[in-house]
């Protein structure tokens, strides 16, 4: 049974910011911090499925492509590297990109990264605050200046690069080009709302991504049966011990716990490992919630019950809203 408060570890990137705020006050004295990662404290802790970041960014990052886990582990890889973003904040016209406008064959792609002009065959379009972007393993991406972002994603650390716009950094062209999948993204299914306090950004086979809007006042118990990332972008909340402001992250595994939330409300992301949604990952404790699920219940056709099988452990009878 595990509740911790995640520490968040600075990488330098060269695109990366010296301003932080509101998400962090770590130091940039030695330069721009591109990514926070939320890890578990303690350097025994376990390695997770999931790998939680914030990215700032003040240059465009690098065109690059992460490869699935059959490549990864033909490598020598644990796993490959799908993930997902959260846009937190954007200038305007700031733009990522997305898989190339039209197909090309490897020929073509070798020709557009020799030449520089890859960047002019992807898919750009401008993003804004609260748009998800979900980025499976073999899809050529790039993220642009003017953004801060969060990331869920498999555990991994692997990046092939395509071009870097004269960083001379590394370039992976040969496993970029083996891995990526050369032409336009797959549609992405649109978010989905469970409930007025739960909607579901993106549901894979390597995890899920809520985002849950708690009201002002309000009480919920948090079960996390698997690892779980909670990650707070608005308001204020106690998690347990944990007191929640934008930019904590909370790791949880085999355990629950009570969220109280403050005057203000909560938005929170919540990540756990996929392929399945959670449906009972928060439940409303609060006497607005209980009585809110008591309307619903006098509101639902009533079904006869035999008395003698009755029961008020029943699946289905709780007094508690799923």
């Amino acid at each position: 049974m595990t509740i911790e408060h995640a520490i968040a570890r600075t990488k330098p990137k060269p695109w990366g910011s010296t301003d932080l705020r509101p998400w962090s006050l770590a130091s940039t004295s030695d330069g721009p911090i591109g990514e926070l990662w939320f890890e578990r404290p303690g350097p025994a802790a376990p390695e997770t499925a999931l790998l939680l970041k914030l990215l700032f960014t003040t240059e465009p990052l690098s065109i690059q492509v992460h490869p699935d886990d059959a490549f990864a582990r033909s490598i020598g890889l644990s796993n490959g590297k799908t993930e997902a973003w959260y846009i937190l904040s954007a200038i305007p016209g700031a733009e990522v990109a997305v898989g190339l406008n039209y197909p090309r064959s490897a020929a073509e792609l070798r020709t557009a990264i020799a030449d520089g002009s890859i960047a002019n065959i992807m898919h750009w379009h401008p993003v804004h605050q609260g748009d998800v972007i979900f980025i499976p393993a073999g899809t050529i991406h790039a993220i642009g200046a003017g953004i801060v972002l969060a990331e869920i994603q498999q555990h991994s650390d692997v990046t092939f690069r395509l071009f870097d716009y004269g960083r001379q950094r590394e370039l992976h062209i040969e496993n970029a080009v083996a891995v990526a999948t050369a032409g336009p993204r797959e549609s992405q299914s649109p978010p989905e709302r469970l409930s007025d306090a739960r909607m579901v950004l993106t549901v894979n086979p390597h995890f899920v991504l809520e985002q849950i809007d708690l009201d002002p006042g309000s009480v919920w118990v948090l079960d996390a049966p698997k690892e779980t990332w909670v990650l707070a972008i608005e308001g204020h909340a106690q998690l347990g011990l944990t007191r929640l402001a934008p930019g904590d992250a909370v790791f949880l595994e085999a355990d629950h716990a009570e969220i109280e939330v403050g005057a203000h409300g909560l938005k929170a992301l919540l990540a756990y490992p996929g392929p399945t949604i959670n449906p009972d990952a928060l439940t409303e404790r609060s006497a607005a919630g209980v009585n809110r699920a008591r309307h619903a219940a006098s509101c639902a056709p009533q079904v006869p019950t035999p008395l003698a099988h009755a029961s008020l452990n029943q699946p289905g009878t709780s007094n508690w809203p799923l």
